[in-house]
């Protein structure tokens, strides 16, 4: 059985590529009540968004600046929604 790949969406700038491969790479999930990006903390998942940066960079820009962009983009969020209240309260 022939599988096709559906293409990721065409995206515009560099943090919202970077956005894309980490949440298609599994390393990142919305808050489903607010909508704020989680870090998953999962290194295989990390692992992939890297490979998938490195290898299909987005168009105009280099694999570096793919790399980059993923580094600064998980650096800027955390494991827990900010809006969410802490578990026991």
């Amino acid at each position: 059985m022939l599988m096709i790949k559906e293409r990721r969406p065409t995206v515009r700038t560099l943090r919202g590529s970077a956005i894309s491969v980490l949440q298609e790479a599994g390393a990142m999930r919305e808050c489903e009540e607010h909508g704020w990006m989680q870090d998953r903390a999962d290194p295989h998942a990390r692992d992939r968004a890297i490979t998938i940066a490195s290898e299909n960079p987005p168009l105009g820009f280099t694999a570096d600046q793919a790399l980059a962009e993923i580094i600064d983009v998980l650096d800027s969020i955390g494991d827990t929604c900010p809006e969410c209240a802490p578990e026991g309260q």
